[in-house]
């Protein structure tokens, strides 16, 4: 049966969410149970053990594929699980390609998990068609792409991406946790497989803890669920329940966040004791084109800046903030701050931090959903605090 043609904001209400058929109530029951009883040996239910399938995972499961417009979903213990499943569909000789703006955990996996299956991995400036059309070579089985990138906010151009991988006879896919599917739903630019740590914009409470994938076509679908359920990473049945919660105001949230980082982005640009800005939404930002016709309804919120003050300096405006918590994790109402050279990118070696723009000067912000007004008095009074 096809899917109501509701708008976005509406289908994270209501699919997946139906009202339960046995009391009325509004609100899907949480299923906690960990195994289902069976009508007859061997003659399965759809539910039979928790780690297979569990009717509250699936209820969030659904809702993300409608939002992503993927032909279903599996939601996992985490991002790093929902990731780790994709790279698990390589064997030994295989080639990774991927993109120098990443995640440090994403990289960690890549470098210091794939490598002892005897899986290479390169980084490659997915922004420059020439060099990932030149970094591809006959054992490249997948590319994965992540816009906007994580510390710098590069962006890539998806749809460009998705064509060359695919016309190398790779799987395309894309961590696309900044973006979340309000502002970019890649699925419909041509890439194979979107992940989510859904965490961060998802969940948008932290208070959860989960990732997910969602799959363009059935086979791969399939052949994601069986290495899922063979080794086991899903999703709690109370972080799906969470997670399905933060579906239905994501919208709105990922939205006014949108807005506020701009403005930020705008300030910091403005000030002199900020040496470099990085976020799509700023004209000067090399994909800000690209983010125009890919991003709809904002720019995301997260950014990045560099100050013109030494590593003693950056490192003390980020203890310096009262508003702005100084964390990891990204995309909860509460706005935060971090140094990915000693944070969340510290896994990356020295060398390649240096080498992909990864300052011990840079400092990445999640905005939250706190007043502009309020944000900027903080950043303000911490800049001034650091570099006085």
């Amino acid at each position: 049966m096809s899917e109501p043609n509701w708008s976005f904001r509406t289908r994270a209400i209501h699919i997946g969410q139906e009202n339960d058929a046995a009391t009325g109530a509004v609100v899907p029951p949480l299923h906690v149970a960990s195994t289902f009883v069976q009508h007859h040996p061997g003659e399965w239910r759809e539910f039979d053990y928790s780690r297979s399938g569990n009717p509250t995972r699936k209820a969030f499961e659904t809702t993300l594929a409608s939002l992503e417009a993927g032909c279903g979903a599996l939601a996992f213990a985490s991002g790093m699980a929902a990731t780790h499943c994709v790279t698990m569909l390589l064997e030994a000789g295989d080639h990774i390609l991927a993109g120098a703006d990443i995640y440090g955990g994403s990289y960690r996996l890549l470098h210091k998990i794939c490598n002892r299956s005897g899986i290479s991995v390169t980084l490659v400036d997915t922004t420059n068609h020439d060099a990932l059309e030149k970094a591809f070579t006959p054992k490249t089985k997948l590319l994965w792409l992540e816009s906007p990138g994580n510390p710098l906010m590069s962006i890539s151009d998806i749809a460009g991406c998705a064509e060359i991988g695919h016309k190398h006879g790779a799987l395309v896919g894309i961590d696309s946790t900044f973006a979340t599917p309000v502002l970019t739903r890649p699925l419909e630019l041509g890439v194979d497989v979107v992940m989510h740590s859904a965490t961060k914009y998802i969940g948008g409470h932290s208070d959860l803890l989960g990732g997910a994938l969602v799959v363009r076509e059935p086979e791969l679908l399939k052949r994601l669920y069986f290495t899922q359920n063979a080794t086991g990473g899903v999703m709690s049945a109370f972080d799906a329940f969470l997670a399905s919660r933060g579906l239905k105001t994501l919208d709105l949230r990922v939205r006014e966040q949108s807005r506020t980082a701009l403005r930020l982005a705008e300030a910091l640009a403005a000030d002199k004791r900020v040496a470099k800005v990085h976020y799509p939404g700023l004209p000067s930002h090399p994909g800000h084109e690209i983010a125009q016709r890919q991003m709809q309804g904002g720019f995301g919120a997260m950014l990045s800046f560099e100050t013109v003050g030494d590593f003693t300096q950056t490192k003390r405006v980020c203890e310096s903030t009262k508003l702005f918590q100084l964390a990891v994790s990204l995309g909860a109402v509460e706005s935060l701050i971090e140094q990915p050279a000693s944070m969340s990118h510290a896994s990356y070696d020295p060398a390649d931090r240096k080498k992909h723009g990864i300052t011990d000067g840079l400092i990445r912000l999640s905005v939250g959903l706190e007043e502009f007004d309020d944000l900027w008095q903080d950043l303000d009074q911490a800049l001034t605090t650091a570099l006085s």
